[in-house]
C-alpha cells in the first residue's frame, strides 16, 4: 500500500526519464508569455474580429456542439474547399491541405519525406523551429547562409542545393524573423535544383508589398513544390490554430498518410470557415498594418538603427552589443518585444497606432541612455 502511495505522488524530474538523448537539456518553444500593457513580441495582428464575426463564429459552434458526441469530418474536406477558393490560381481541393496551424503542416511535411538518414535544408537566419522540427523527426538539419542584408543569392542557393541534396528545402518568404521576400525567379532557381521537394513558407504573404508575387504562381510547373500559409497572422486567427499548404494532390496524400487520425476538431473546421467567410473583414486591417510597418522603418532607421528591409507584420532592428539589456529595459516599460534573431537585432510586431507610439516613446527614452548609445554605436 505504502508502495503504490508513493507511485501517485512522485514528481521525478526529466534527467530521472528516459529522455531520447538528442532532447537532454532542450527547452519548450515559445516567446515569453507575460502580462505586459503592450505585446509586440508574436506577430499577432492587434485588431479582433468584429462584432459581426464573433456573433457568426458563436453561431457556428452552438452548431456543432450537437454533434460532439461524432468525430469530425477527417479530411476537413469542406474548409479545404473554402480554402482553394481564398488562394485561387485555379486551386481545386485535392490540391489543399490544412491543419492544426502551420506548425503541424510543417511537422508532418517532415513526416512524409524526411527522416532518418534524410535531410533538410534552409537559409539562415530563418524561422527558429525549423531544427526543432527536423530534430523531432530524425532528420538531419542543413543550412546555407543568406546575405548581409537578408536576401538569398540564387548562385548560392542553387549550389547549396546541389552540394547537399536535401530531401526538404525550406524557403521563407517573406522570411521570420527578419521579414525578407524572395524573389520569383531566386524560387524558381531553388525548385529546378532541388531533388527532393521545396516548400515556400508564406506565412505572412498578405503584408508582403503590392507587386509581390506569390509561389502559388509556380505551383504549375513544379510538381514537388508546397506553399503554407497560415490563418495566424493577417487573419487575426492565432487562436484559432489553423495552417494549410497548397500543392499537387499527390503531395497532399503524402501529408494524410501521417496526419494523426482527426487532428482538426469540429469545431476548429467550424470556425475557420465562418474566418474565410468573412475574409474581407477579418483582413480589413492589413494595410493599415502595412503602413503602420513601414512608417516604424522609417522611424527605426532615423534613430541611427538598422532595419532590415521587411514585406511581414513586423521590424528586425539593431544591432546592440547587448540586446538583451535593451529588450529588458522596455519590459521595464511595459513593452514587451521579442529576442530573436542575429546577434545584436531585436524584433517588434507591429501593433496599433497607440502601442507602436508606446513602444517608439520608450525605445526613444532607451536610446538616450549615453551607456546604450554608446554600446549600439561598438555593436556596429
Amino acid at each position: 500500500m505504502s508502495g503504490s502511495s508513493n507511485a501517485a505522488t512522485a514528481r521525478p524530474t526529466l534527467a530521472d526519464l528516459p529522455l531520447r538523448p538528442e532532447l537532454v537539456g532542450e527547452e519548450p518553444y515559445g516567446a515569453p508569455q507575460l502580462e505586459v500593457a503592450v505585446q509586440l513580441n508574436v506577430n499577432e495582428n492587434p485588431y479582433p474580429p468584429g462584432p459581426e464575426v464573433v456573433a457568426d463564429i458563436a453561431a457556428a459552434v452552438a452548431t456543432v456542439a450537437g454533434r460532439l458526441n461524432r468525430y469530425p469530418d477527417r479530411d476537413a474536406w469542406a474548409l479545404r474547399e473554402d480554402l482553394a477558393r481564398y488562394l485561387g490560381h485555379g486551386l481545386t481541393a485535392d490540391q489543399v491541405w490544412a491543419a492544426n496551424g502551420s506548425n503541424e503542416v510543417m511537422l508532418q511535411v517532415l513526416q512524409a519525406f524526411g527522416g532518418p538518414g534524410r535531410s533538410a535544408l534552409s537559409f539562415a537566419p530563418t524561422y527558429s523551429m525549423y531544427p526543432e522540427y527536423a530534430r523531432d523527426t530524425h532528420t538531419r538539419w542543413l543550412t546555407a547562409p543568406r546575405r548581409a542584408d537578408f536576401t538569398i543569392d540564387p548562385q548560392e542557393a542553387v549550389a547549396a542545393v546541389k552540394e547537399h541534396a536535401p530531401d526538404v528545402v525550406f524557403v521563407t518568404s517573406p522570411n521570420n524573423p527578419t521579414g525578407t521576400a524572395v524573389a520569383l525567379e531566386t524560387l524558381a532557381d531553388i525548385c529546378a535544383a532541388a531533388p527532393g521537394v521545396v516548400v515556400v513558407d508564406e506565412a505572412y504573404v498578405e503584408f508582403a508589398r503590392t507587386g509581390t508575387p506569390s509561389a502559388l504562381a509556380l505551383l504549375p510547373d513544379f510538381p514537388r513544390l508546397a506553399v503554407s500559409r497560415t490563418m495566424s497572422k493577417a487573419f487575426a486567427f492565432a487562436g484559432g490554430r489553423l495552417g494549410y499548404l497548397a500543392a499537387a494532390p499527390a503531395f497532399v496524400d503524402a501529408l494524410r498518410i501521417v496526419r494523426l487520425p482527426y487532428h482538426l476538431s469540429a469545431v476548429t473546421q467550424a470556425v475557420a470557415r465562418v474566418a474565410l467567410a468573412h475574409a474581407d473583414e477579418m483582413l480589413a486591417h492589413v494595410d493599415l498594418l502595412r503602413t503602420e510597418r513601414d512608417q516604424l522603418a522609417t522611424w527605426l532607421s532615423e534613430q541611427g538603427l538598422e532595419v532590415a528591409a521587411s514585406d511581414a507584420n513586423f521590424c528586425l532592428f539593431g544591432r546592440f552589443a547587448d540586446r538583451h539589456r535593451v529588450w529588458q529595459a522596455l519590459l521595464d516599460r511595459d513593452v514587451l518585444i521579442r529576442e530573436t534573431g542575429p546577434d545584436g537585432w531585436l524584433r517588434v510586431s507591429v501593433g496599433t497606432h497607440e502601442e507602436m507610439a508606446t513602444f517608439t516613446s520608450a525605445l526613444r527614452q532607451i536610446l538616450d541612455d549615453p551607456e546604450i548609445s554608446a554600446r549600439k554605436d561598438a555593436a556596429r
